[in-house]
């Protein structure tokens, strides 16, 4: 007994040295993170706090220029605060002139503030999850210090997720707090804490995954709540990404389920289970964003092909955006290989694939390709050097990777009778996941 309760005292003090020492590097940077995209959420939230349309664009404003001052040179496009060379006065009077100029033209609506047309706008209004979700932040801590603290809760949650996702599958502490550090230290740390909606999204799919692990080990009541409560919330704060994970999730289980059934293993029933439940949310989800009217697959291919709706829609965009999902992974295909960090990842987690057999593998794989449809969809050129759009890939190293720290176990199934897992430890199915975050391996 004094060992269980030491070995649950280590892994606890691992967890918060992990996340102290995460809080203490963000600290080094409280501003300077905006994308020009931010103001939109900004505003938005704003407005749902009482302000006023116009008073909540001047502030948005006002903090998107002041954070462009304490930027990064960096060249990637996507991270851009303002023009190069611009002052902050500049700033100002540049963005104030665009709110100016799309007011007279009709953008005189909605929630957030009129930065561009009403069509582009229409996006971030189809997104009130993440702008709700910041509301008490900005409210009790102001703008500045409310954005980066929600941003530390959603990093540190999804972080959590990784490492409850590790322990449900039966991986042992230390593969834990190696998913959790990984999460951290990886884009997906960086995507989770830039005040946008992908970090919120991030971690509520990591929530998800950690509900289907939860559902493959035979959970079925937490692991559902965890995946529904999951992709609902999603579905306000990127619809189109939680239709993406829904549908991956969906599909890889159905191929698990019958790859099991083939095989004459046990799990078949529970991977099937979750596929339907994915299958059904999928189905949900894209009906709820076409009676809502929200943007869809179409209006994404014109905003790419139209500068954001400036220029007249294409009577057929198909053709054309095919030709620019060309470029763009040719061209991702050569930065990667100039600077093949995520290579070298997907390679050693496609070794702990053939090295190591847990039911998070496939879970992980699902997220990945979540993240590779979402990229597909937004063939821009200006996020090559980004990976908010596709940092639903970077879940597949964070979730694989640890699992190398562990031995295989001899012989063992990959779902077998009693939930006892490979990823190194072997765990009791009927031990609560908190317990298994702080028991040893």
């Amino acid at each position: 007994m004094p060992n269980i309760r030491r070995t649950q005292h280590l892994g606890l003090i691992g967890m918060l040295l992990i996340a102290v020492a995460f809080t203490g590097l963000q600290l080094t940077a409280v501003t300077g993170r905006a994308s020009p995209d931010t103001k939109n959420y900004l505003s938005y939230a704003l407005s749902l706090s009482g302000e006023s349309r116009e008073e909540a664009g001047r502030r948005a404003i006002a903090y998107s220029c002041d954070s462009g001052q304490h930027a990064s040179l960096s060249p990637v496009p996507w991270t851009n605060r303002k023009t190069v060379g611009e002052s902050e006065e500049q700033c100002v009077r540049r963005l104030n002139d665009s709110v100016a100029y799309w007011t007279r033209h009709g953008n005189t609506s909605g929630m957030t503030a009129p930065f561009a047309n009403e069509r582009f706008m229409a996006i971030f209004e189809a997104r009130p999850g993440y702008p709700l979700f910041l509301v008490p932040f900005v409210a009790v801590f102001g703008i500045t210090w409310g954005l980066w603290l929600a941003g530390l809760v959603i990093a540190l949650a999804g972080s959590v997720c990784v490492l409850l996702t590790l322990r449900a599958a039966g991986a042992s502490r230390r593969a834990g707090l190696a998913g959790q550090a990984l999460y951290l230290a990886l884009p997906t740390g960086t995507v989770a804490m830039n005040p946008l909606s992908d970090g919120l999204s991030l971690a509520l799919g990591t929530a998800v995954v950690l509900g289907c692990v939860l559902l493959l080990r035979d959970r079925p009541r937490t692991g559902a709540a965890l995946v529904a409560g999951g992709l609902v919330l999603m579905f306000f704060v990127r619809y189109s990404q939680a239709l993406l994970l829904a549908a991956a999730l969906a599909g890889v289980l159905l191929l698990r389920a019958g790859w099991l059934r083939w095989k004459g293993r046990r799990g078949a029933a529970p991977a099937l289970r979750a596929a339907g439940l994915c299958a059904g949310l999928t189905v949900g989800i894209y009906a709820g964003a076409h009676l809502l009217g929200w943007p869809m697959g179409e209006d994404s291919a014109q905003d790419l092909l139209t500068h954001h709706y400036q220029r007249p829609d294409l009577p057929n965009p198909w053709p054309e955006f095919f030709v620019q999902e060309g470029v763009f992974w040719s061209a991702w295909l050569r930065r990667q290989a100039a600077s093949p960090v995520l290579p070298v990842l997907l390679a050693l987690s496609a070794w702990a694939l053939l090295k190591r057999r847990s039911v998070v593998l496939p879970i992980a794989l699902a997220a990945g390709a979540a993240g590779l449809l979402n990229q597909a969809g937004h063939p821009n050129l200006g996020q090559l050097y980004g990976f908010r759009l596709i940092v639903f890939l970077w879940l597949l190293p964070v979730l694989a990777i640890p699992l190398l720290l562990d031995r295989p176990a001899r012989g063992a199934s990959p779902v077998p009778a009693q939930p006892e897992e490979v990823g190194g430890g072997q765990r009791d199915g009927t031990v609560g996941i908190a317990h298994q975050v702080h028991e040893g391996a």
